[in-house]
């Protein structure tokens, strides 16, 4: 932990000290012992101060690596900065030897080359590139890329000729992702050997092969086809003549605590013994983003509007849909607002609206949920608000994601 707390992106932040709940780092039932460091929060904070504002818990995160490295030893974590970019998750997760995959190389954008990461640590993990990103990439010594079309290629040889690049094939169908990527990216079967003759011809080395099943699967078992798929995509290589591959990696979209991880891993850890054992050489990477920063974060949200409607109770908090809680639109994810006050057995319950703060009836956090009564002042706090929150947000309507205020902290 130490060394997280020294790392670039952490060390100039003011990070506050708090006793987790629970005596397991995984169980998701530390809610009270943050809930006790937001109060702590608010009760210190001046009243003009006193706005929407996450908690960040460094412990999560490296309790999520540890965890990570017992589940897929031979797994290097290269962790999807779109997900969550902020400097502090960036710093320790480098200090604890994470890579990265950025989608944009850019440092004023993507801060992890300006943190001290080498760029051999860096996946520009993003099949579709402009010109000006790949030549920005050459810059500064980003090497390896990803690409499923000839086009890229081509755009590959004018503009960053020493790239090395990952062939992203489609993973299988079946996952039952929350977020399907194969929609947009990944070459068919039948577009692999066209494409590993592209890149032969364009005097381009084929690294390896990346896939992606989609963010947050519930089927594990579309690892097996994956992992398949992307060793008859080496296979195929070997049989132009190319250059022996040395890089497999096997995506993103994990998601932390409960079984659906570790039976991932299992499936995972079984494929790669099946179907990369004799290939020992291989670099295996994978691409976390939720994984690591979705628990890690909670939202405090305060009460400003209040309607009373016969029975039912309709809210406005200072954060909503064009904010942190864009993730209810882009990442599927389901609020389940508490009061921070608690509430006691037998109160008595409303059904409510809570609204975000812009002039868009879109921006609804939620409708038709139970909530005792509430009054302007009062917080709501919102859990797992790690991934695709901040990251996403805008400006609408004059409410900036950037005014939301980030506490680092870590338990213990």
């Amino acid at each position: 932990m130490q060394a997280v707390l020294v790392a670039p992106g952490v060390k100039d932040r003011k990070v506050l000290a708090f006793k987790r709940g629970g005596d397991a780092p995984l169980l998701k039932d530390n809610k009270d012992a943050v809930t006790g460091l937001i109060r702590s929060i608010i009760a210190t904070s001046s009243p003009a101060q006193r706005s929407a504002f996450h908690v960040l818990d460094l412990a999560r995160i490296v309790d999520l690596y540890r965890a990570w490295r017992r589940a897929l030893p031979d797994v290097r974590p290269y962790y999807a900065v779109k997900c969550n970019p902020d400097p502090a998750v960036l710093g320790a997760l480098a200090a604890l030897g994470s890579g990265f995959d950025c989608a944009n190389p850019n440092i004023r954008r993507q801060p992890v080359l300006a943190l001290g990461v080498p760029a051999r640590d860096v996946v520009y993990a993003n099949p579709c590139k402009p010109e000006a990103h790949l030549e920005y990439a050459a810059g500064v010594g980003v090497n390896l890329t990803t690409y499923d079309s000839e086009a890229e290629v081509d755009k590959i040889r004018r503009c960053h000729p020493a790239c090395e690049l990952l062939l992203r094939i489609k993973g299988p169908e079946g996952g039952e992702a929350r977020v399907d990527l194969g929609t947009k990216y990944g070459a068919h079967a039948d577009e692999v050997v066209p494409l590993l003759r592209a890149a032969q011809r364009a005097g381009l080395r084929v690294a390896g092969v990346s896939f992606h099943v989609g963010s947050g699967a519930s089927r594990v078992d579309v690892y097996r086809g994956a992992v398949a798929a992307a060793r008859a995509a080496f296979d195929a290589a070997a049989e132009l003549g190319m250059p022996p591959m040395r890089v497999l990696d096997v995506g993103g979209g994990f998601v932390a605590g409960g079984p659906t991880f570790q039976k991932a891993a299992e499936v995972i850890n079984d494929a790669l013994a099946r179907h990369f054992g004799d290939l020992p050489c291989v670099e295996v990477i994978g691409e976390p983003g939720r994984y690591f920063a979705e628990t890690a974060v909670t939202l405090a949200a305060r009460v400003i509007g209040k309607r009373v409607r016969g029975e039912v109770r309709e809210y406005w908090i200072d954060d909503g849909v064009y904010g942190s809680l864009n993730c209810i639109l882009m990442d599927h994810y389901v609020p389940r607002p508490r009061p921070l006050a608690g509430t006691s057995p037998g109160e008595k319950t409303y059904t409510s609206t809570v609204f975000g703060p812009t002039c868009d009836s879109l921006d609804t956090v939620v409708t038709g949920y139970e909530m005792p009564e509430m009054n302007v002042g009062d917080w709501l706090v919102f859990d797992d608000m790690g991934a695709y929150t901040t990251a996403a947000g805008s400006k609408f309507n004059g409410f900036d994601t950037s005014d939301i205020n980030i506490y680092v902290a870590y338990s213990s």
